[in-house]
């Protein structure tokens, strides 16, 4: 599958996280290495002001993906078609094509603040699916479902690839590939990460993640996006294109936030990984 074939074709290289932490920064000069940006939409619905014509200033001439953060698409509480509904005036008031959230969830009576393993089980196949579905019905365009980290599976009936390509497959939905979590899922529960790239729908990946993590122990990572991306990450995003292709990939980095020369150095190295497999045909578009 080639870099054009992607699901997602308003966006293409390499991408990096809108924070306000860097707005002054982006503003005195955006590197030509940002080819697109994400936001959660939550974190800018309903802003006005100054604030707002600075971030619309972004979005009219730099093209944005979105990855919500309070779904909570496999919450045993109704979903929340409130949210959808504002989520969909936000994509169409700033020309933004993609919606991404977590296959996860992070609330019940009230938000969590955490992301929560759905269990991997045949009627939790059924239950997400369906409020995909209904999430898609409403906003009229297919989403992009993330693959997260997790530290514990309650109730598994299956494996976690198993459940992602099934949620996926029934729901008819896109995948945003995050290839960070999938190194740390495979310390933590020990798998093989080549392995499960292989076995994932490369013509579902609307875009790919990348981000550091931490240590807690030889066996025990955590999923942080606070820290500098590790080798065998890359070595995982080298992996993942030659499978799929130079699939748009964005670096995420939510805190201990650096200068953003230090982030572009990062981007480069994305953007160096695209061009080696480019021109290369994919081995794998299933």
């Amino acid at each position: 599958m080639d870099a054009q074939a992607h699901t997602t074709d308003s966006i293409s290289g390499s991408g990096l996280g809108f924070r306000r932490d860097l707005l002054d920064e982006l503003e005195a000069g955006c590197p030509d290495c940002i080819d697109f940006m994400e936001v959660a939409p939550e974190n800018w619905i309903g802003i006005g002001g100054k604030l707002s014509k600075r971030f619309r200033a972004f979005t009219e001439k730099v093209p944005f993906v979105t990855h919500g953060l309070s779904l909570s698409i496999g919450s045993p509480a109704p979903l929340d078609e409130s949210l959808v509904c504002d989520v969909k005036k936000f994509l169409r008031a700033h020309d933004i094509h993609c919606y991404s959230e977590h296959l996860s969830y992070c609330s019940d009576d009230g938000h969590l603040y955490d992301l929560m393993p759905i269990p991997f089980t045949e009627e939790a196949v059924h239950y997400v699916a369906d409020r995909i579905k209904r999430v898609q019905e409403i906003l009229e365009q297919k989403i992009a479902m993330e693959n997260v980290s997790y530290y514990a599976a309650p109730g598994k009936e299956m494996d976690e690839i198993n459940f992602i390509n099934a949620v996926l497959e029934e729901a008819d939905c896109n995948l945003l590939l995050d290839v960070n979590n999938i190194y740390v899922n495979s310390v933590n529960h020990q798998y093989d990460p080549v392995e499960f790239l292989q076995a994932l729908p490369g013509k579902r990946i609307a875009y790919c993640h990348i981000a550091g993590h931490y240590m807690e122990e030889e066996d025990l990572l955590v999923d942080t996006h606070g820290a500098d991306v590790i080798a065998p990450v890359w070595n995982l995003l080298d992996k993942a294109y030659e499978l799929f292709g130079a699939v748009p990939t964005l670096l995420e980095r939510d805190f201990n936030i650096p200068p953003l020369k230090d982030l572009v150095q990062e981007m480069h190295a994305i953007r160096s990984l695209q061009e080696k497999w480019s021109a290369a045909p994919a081995a794998k578009a299933s």
